[in-house]
């Protein structure tokens, strides 16, 4: 029994090309650097002085700049291909990261993380690109787990290695940290993937089809339903560790296992689900739906059981949610970018990400601060189960979209 799961786990992780594992290498490079990001809150509140209303300020300034960064990745992706836009994001937000430890004030902060986010997340759109020239139609899917698992594995890593630092080193060395790794992901892919060659590739890949996601309406409405799943899940990465701080009292170390949990149950776990979801033929929909109630569970034990224990648990219902939505949502995305520009889509994908983060981190936030954390975690319970409707809502769509397509007439010779 134990032989066979072994067998299936390793299976799981066959069939990809030599550029796909590069592609994972550096994404895995880049994100074990990432320790910033997870400590941001603690970070403004503790070493800044900021309130917890200014934090949220600061966070949407990631989301906005997330939002138009991943545009101009969109746009430069279609334009000159995805390998200069990853080099470059890679550069610029590698130095990005070191100068931002010398920012003090609310609103320089504020303009520094807004451009530090447009040069970071033009990597994202461009990625997904990359992953589409590399990996076969059937693959994308266990491709794009692949990447999420490198970057959950980096995040597992990350954080953990992130409160050990800021006990010897204080927050400067997470800066110097995220900025050193970018500059050697960019090293590792100058060396491993000449850019003569990756242009070649991507010209290869790229779609005739020239249908804009701006006139797709299931992908708009697709779009919107990332965003409001996106916007709970982001808690995790602001208001959660505020609880887990304020609330149970726990150090930055005892917080950064729980987040680094999440980081290894996806490596453990993550790709062989991924395989065993698509060899069952598990209808995407209902695997959405599934996810998003986890998530919604992954709030709802945070009231219901007020013990640190159930912290453990939480976590694990919204490992479980990630590891079911994430993959599946990109395969969704994959799908409809077959009809036009796929940097053009990505792009528009990514941006859902992005807007969660400018709602959603001022938004929980400020709702801790006018209420409290029971409060906030009912809300957004009561938004995922919502966002369930909307998934129906979304097959319906798609639905009626291939109903019509069957039925339109074919033009007389």
């Amino acid at each position: 029994m134990l032989a066979r799961a072994f067998r299936f786990y390793i299976d799981s992780f066959r069939g990809f090309s030599r550029e796909i594992w590069l592609l994972t290498l550096v994404t895995f490079i880049n994100r074990a650097g990432t320790m910033v990001v997870p400590f941001m809150s603690l970070y403004l509140t503790k070493d800044m002085g900021l309130s917890l209303k200014q934090v949220g300020w600061v966070m949407s300034a990631f989301g906005a700049g997330s939002v138009v960064g991943s545009w101009i990745g969109g746009k430069l992706t279609d334009k000159i291909g995805f390998y200069d836009v990853m080099i470059g994001a890679l550069l610029t937000s590698g130095l990005a990261f070191i100068g931002l430890q010398w920012i003090t004030g609310f609103v320089p902060f504020c303009a520094a993380v807004f451009f530090l986010l447009v040069l970071s997340d033009a990597f994202r759109p461009a990625m997904f690109v990359a992953i589409r020239s590399y990996a076969k139609p059937e693959s994308r899917t266990r491709a794009v787990t692949l990447i999420r698992l490198a970057i959950n594995l980096g995040f597992s890593l990350g954080p953990a290695i992130g409160g050990v630092i800021i006990a010897g080193w204080g927050y400067a060395g997470l800066f110097w940290m995220d900025g050193v790794t970018c500059l050697a992901a960019m090293a590792l892919m100058l060396v491993g993937l000449p850019r003569a060659r990756a242009i070649m590739d991507g010209d290869a890949a790229r779609s005739t089809a020239n249908g804009s996601p701006y006139a797709d309406r299931p992908f708009l409405f697709f779009v919107i339903t990332v965003a409001l799943i996106s916007i709970p899940f982001l808690q995790y990465f602001s208001s959660v560790p505020l609880f887990y701080s304020e609330v149970h009292h726990r150090s930055e170390a005892y917080i950064g296992l729980l987040l680094g949990m999440n980081g290894l149950l996806i490596f453990l776990l993550e790709m062989p689900l991924v395989k065993y979801c698509e060899t069952r033929r598990f209808g995407l929909y209902g695997l959405l739906r599934f996810s998003v109630l986890l998530f919604a569970l992954s709030f709802l034990v945070l009231n219901l059981f007020p013990s640190v224990v159930f912290l453990w648990v939480g976590m694990f219902l919204a490992t479980v949610g990630e590891m079911l939505n994430f993959p599946f949502m990109n395969r969704f995305a994959y799908e409809r970018a077959e009809r036009g520009r796929p940097g053009a889509y990505m792009a528009l994908f990514t941006i859902a990400w992005s807007v969660a983060h400018i709602v959603g981190h001022t938004f929980g936030l400020n709702l801790v601060a006018t209420f409290d954390y029971t409060v906030t975690w009912y809300v957004f319970t009561a938004m995922l189960v919502l966002t369930i409707g909307a998934l129906h809502i979304l097959e319906a769509m798609v639905r009626k979209e291939a109903m019509r397509a069957e039925r339109s007439p074919v033009e007389p010779l």
